[in-house]
């Protein structure tokens, strides 16, 4: 029970994470050391899985898609995706620079954490980690467009977006961002649009389903390169979570630049929430080895 209750907590940041442009869900669930298990999990649901369900063959096929760690994981999720989404529209709205400095200082010692996971940092790694670092930054720095309302886009949206929301480092809801489909997904969760929810998820389980063997593929033949090529994502969309912009262009500004402009730059509340967002990650970390030394 304790451990269902602690995937459900991971499960719900995971949801939080997602519904915030510039954080990803994977990011979460690669502090949290369940990345790998959520993409073979998620790999697992394949023709074979699909045959025993409809063979009527319900424990077999519970047991090949490892369903209690994915419903746990989903319902926390959901749990979140609809509970969550207005406190983090305020804070957006109300404390976007103490918000924005938390998650910077999470995601910053996140990938530190992530990049040691690579033992050797051979030529090959290094590269990967520049790659992902490159990408992530020219992605963070794309904008929205107008596209159309039509149930096709957004389910193709949901295809796209899903497989960014399980990278760590690039957001889901960033992508949504640049589709320009991020208020129209977040008002049809508020106003529970059924339909729309229902082809979005749709276009998610298409997109999960693809990407998730990709990515486990790559992590059983390239494990160090994959895992430096991750980190690098992380790092890389750290220029999209920088807590202060200019007002007009959102570009990246320091401080004083952002004081100098009239606005309080909340310098003091800035740092305490970037330690609180170090602080827990290690705290996550320390307790998830400790938890797998007990187990």
């Amino acid at each position: 029970m304790k451990q269902r209750l602690l995937l459900l907590l991971k499960g719900m940041a995971m949801g939080g994470a997602d519904i915030i442009p510039g954080v990803s869900g994977g990011t979460i669930a690669f502090i949290t050391g369940i990345y790998e298990e959520l993409i073979h999990s998620i790999k697992s649901v394949d023709a074979n899985a699909i045959a025993l369900l409809f063979s009527f063959r319900f424990k077999e096929f519970w047991e090949k898609v490892n369903g209690p760690f994915l419903i746990t994981l989903v319902l926390g999720i959901l749990i979140s995706a609809f509970s969550l989404v207005q406190l983090l529209s305020h804070l957006l709205e109300n404390y976007p620079i103490q918000l924005w400095s938390f998650f910077f200082g999470l995601i910053l010692v996140s990938a530190i954490l992530v990049a040691r996971q690579v033992r050797t940092w051979s030529v090959k790694e290094v590269v990967a980690g520049l790659i992902g670092i490159i990408v992530a930054f020219l992605i963070t720095q794309g904008t929205a467009s107008e596209t159309p309302d039509d149930l096709w886009f957004i389910y193709i949206c949901g295809a796209i977006a899903i497989c960014a929301m399980i990278l760590p480092g690039i957001s889901g809801s960033f992508i949504l961002v640049l589709l320009g489909k991020y208020e129209y997904i977040i008002n049809a969760i508020k106003d529970f649009n059924i339909g729309v929810l229902v082809v979005f998820a749709l276009g998610c389980i298409t997109g999960i389903a693809a990407f998730s063997r990709l990515v486990s593929w790559l992590l059983a033949r390239y494990h160090s390169m994959t895992i430096s090529l991750l980190a690098g994502f992380m790092l890389g969309s750290l220029n999209k979570i920088w807590p202060w912009k200019e007002v007009q262009s959102e570009n990246n500004i320091l401080p004083n630049v952002y004081q100098s402009q009239g606005t309080d730059p909340y310098l003091a509340e800035a740092l305490l929430f970037f330690a609180v967002g170090v602080l827990l990650v290690i705290l996550i970390e320390k307790l998830a080895h400790s938890l797998k030394e007990t187990k």
